[in-house]
């Protein structure tokens, strides 16, 4: 319990010490961002703000992780999911500041290069003993999906990485969104951990976190959700409005890939729309946005993502923000709840 809360801290800790560093790094290297044209007006003021900030996030991270970890298989297998995410990132990052434009590389190669990620991180899966079975909150049933719960691992991946990049379009609302979703997967997990080890010792259920390594793999998940917690807290003193540093898709598809990983290794897939409902939001107005247009020739919103309708309603950016951050609190400790009261269903 002691690693979960050292290693927030920690990671919070050195983002805050590192941040002013990096970013001096990054500005006399000119690595700015490159506003795109057709968004709002008042985003241009913050054309050449330093960007790539996710690759602060995810060392100190790792860092924090390190020292902290029990060195389970599952806790490396969100790190290593979160480094290769984020390492398309890093690439579609380079290429817009390389060729001076808001596009970089294309959603079909981002989802290409998710295929092999998503391969191992099913295959871990499988290696640790982990069901084919989701569970479906409310309904209170299993669903075995047998090889198409592979399929499911991608989709799963894909849908939270482009819900996130799609977030990160206002000063520390994906870092504050993602941080409240963190910190809901380390209170599920640790929670988890606990519940289960003592209804183990009292003989209720079959020890479901115990096997030849001990049950450290659950609390180890929580460790890794811990120090992208203190990460995303720590960014904020640099991100929040008005931004001296952004994320990029390098922070962007790196959270998403660590939320993706968590929601698989943890059996709470369905409850992952419901942590990061607000990131589902975003990403269900752009669908919703490009359906109408291509199909009635009319836009349902002022413009997409959503958190830019509320912009152009006039709604300040900061507004918009801690609304948002709001909701994201009452939707992840809506979830929390469900997983809390069948928490031995998660398996």
């Amino acid at each position: 319990m002691t690693h979960v809360l050292g290693a927030g801290v920690l990671a919070a800790f050195l983002t805050v010490l590192g941040g002013g560093f990096f970013i001096k790094f990054l500005r006399e290297r000119s690595l700015g961002q490159n506003i795109r044209e057709e968004g709002p007006a008042g985003h241009r003021v913050k054309q050449g703000t330093p960007t790539m900030g996710g690759l602060l996030i995810l060392t100190m991270a790792a860092i924090s992780f390190l020292i902290f970890t029990e060195r389970s298989a599952q806790a490396f297998t969100v790190l290593g999911v979160t480094v290769a995410c984020a390492g398309i990132g890093l690439v579609d990052d380079y290429a817009k500041i390389a060729n001076k434009r808001s596009l970089g590389l294309s959603g079909r190669y981002k989802l290409g290069l998710l295929v092999p990620i998503s391969a191992v991180l099913g295959y871990v899966a499988h290696h640790e003993g982990l069901s084919t079975r989701i569970y479906v909150p409310l309904v209170d049933t299993h669903i075995d999906l047998g090889y198409g719960w592979y399929g499911l691992v991608f989709l799963v991946l894909a849908a939270s990485t482009s819900a996130v990049n799609l977030t990160d379009g206002l000063d520390g609302l994906a870092a504050g969104t993602s941080a409240i979703a963190f910190l809901a997967y380390t209170a599920l997990a640790t929670i988890g951990w606990q519940l289960s080890r003592t209804e183990c010792a009292l003989g209720v259920h079959p020890c479901l976190y115990v096997g030849p390594r001990g049950d450290s793999s659950r609390l180890d998940l929580a460790v890794i959700a811990a120090a992208m917690l203190g990460c995303c807290i720590g960014f904020l003193w640099y991100n929040s409005f008005p931004a001296q540093v952004f994320m990029g898709d390098t922070g962007s598809l790196g959270l998403g890939g660590a939320l993706g990983a968590m929601a698989i290794l943890t059996k709470t897939e369905l409850l992952l729309p419901i942590v990061g409902g607000v990131f589902v939001v975003e990403a269900l107005s752009v669908i919703i946005q490009v359906i109408s247009f291509r199909r009635y020739g009319r836009r349902i919103f002022l413009m997409a993502p959503i958190h830019h309708h509320f912009e152009m309603k006039a709604w300040s950016e900061t507004t918009i923000i801690v609304r948002f951050w709001i909701v994201a609190s009452l939707l992840a400790g809506s979830a929390f709840v469900l997983a809390y009261l069948r928490f031995n269903q998660y398996t």
